[in-house]
C-alpha cells in the first residue's frame, strides 16, 4: 500500500477508511483433521500435557521460555493454574484428534483489538507434536481466527537465538521485521528479541498455501508430505531473516 500527503506536504500512512476494532478471541475450540486446540484447563490437560513433556528428557523445550522446566505435576499445575487462566495471554492445549491427548500448548497474547494487533506465544509443542502436521496445523487454525475476528496484524516474537523458532515463523509465512535489542532478561540472562508478523492483506495467500499443504493429496500413504510448506511461503514473506 501506498504512502499519501497530508494538507503539509508530510508523508503519511494509507488511509484505514471504516476501522473498527477486532473481536477479542474467545475460549472457544478450534478444530481441524490433525488436531484440536481446546481453552487450556489443568484438570483437563496437566496429566497428559506433563506426560508429553517428560519425553523432552533434557528439556531444551524450555530453554526460550521464561518459566520451566517443571520437576513435579503439582508445580506444573501451580504454574497453569496461577498463568494460564486469564483473558490475555489466553491459553490453549493443542489435543491430538487421533489421540485426544493434549500434547501440546500454544496462547493468544497482547491482544489489542482497538489497534488490530495480536501475538502468538507461549508456543511449547511436545515431542509428541514436533514436526507434525498437526503442529502446522494447530498454528494454522490460531492466524485463520484471528484474521477472521478483524485483526489487521498477527505477531509472533521470539528469542533472537532461538534458530528453531525463528526458522517455524518463516516457514509459517510471517515476515521478519527486525530484533530489539536488549528487550528482556530472562532467566538471569539477556534476551534481544526478533520480530515476526503476517498481515491482513497477505492472509489470503498464506491461507491458500495452508490449506495446499494440508490437503490429504499432499501426503503419501507413509505420511511423507509432497510439496513443502516452506515453498509455499517462502514468495510471500516481505523480508527473510
Amino acid at each position: 500500500m501506498s504512502h499519501t500527503l497530508n494538507h503539509l506536504g508530510q508523508t503519511i500512512g494509507f488511509a484505514v477508511p471504516g476501522w473498527e476494532p477486532a473481536t477479542r478471541p474467545s475460549p472457544k475450540i478450534l478444530a481441524g483433521r490433525f488436531c484440536r486446540l481446546e481453552p487450556l484447563d489443568s484438570k483437563c490437560h496437566a496429566t497428559d500435557l506433563f506426560a508429553a513433556n517428560t519425553l523432552d528428557a533434557d528439556g531444551r523445550n524450555w530453554t526460550y521460555l521464561p518459566y520451566g522446566p517443571f520437576e513435579s505435576m503439582g508445580s506444573y499445575i501451580d504454574w497453569m493454574e496461577q498463568c494460564c487462566t486469564g483473558t490475555d495471554p489466553l491459553f490453549f492445549a493443542i489435543v491430538s484428534q487421533a489421540t485426544g491427548k493434549a500434547i501440546g500448548v500454544a496462547a493468544y497474547s497482547r491482544i489489542t483489538p482497538e489497534q488490530g494487533t495480536i501475538e502468538v506465544g507461549h508456543l511449547n509443542f511436545s515431542p509428541l507434536l514436533q514436526r507434525t502436521p498437526a503442529a502446522t496445523e494447530a498454528m494454522w487454525l490460531m492466524m485463520k481466527e484471528a484474521f477472521a475476528l478483524g485483526f489487521r496484524r498477527y505477531e509472533w516474537k521470539c528469542n533472537a537465538l532461538n534458530q528453531p523458532s525463528r526458522a517455524a515463523a518463516q516457514r509459517l509465512g510471517l515476515s521478519f521485521e527486525g530484533v530489539f535489542r536488549q528487550a528482556n532478561i530472562v532467566k538471569g540472562c539477556n534476551r534481544d528479541t526478533a520480530w515476526y508478523a503476517a498481515i491482513d492483506r497477505e492472509w489470503p495467500a498464506l491461507n491458500e498455501a495452508f490449506q495446499t499443504w494440508l490437503e490429504p493429496a499432499n501426503f503419501d500413504e507413509a505420511g511423507r508430505q509432497g510439496i513443502s510448506l516452506s515453498k509455499l511461503t517462502k514468495p510471500l514473506l516481505a523480508h527473510i531473516g
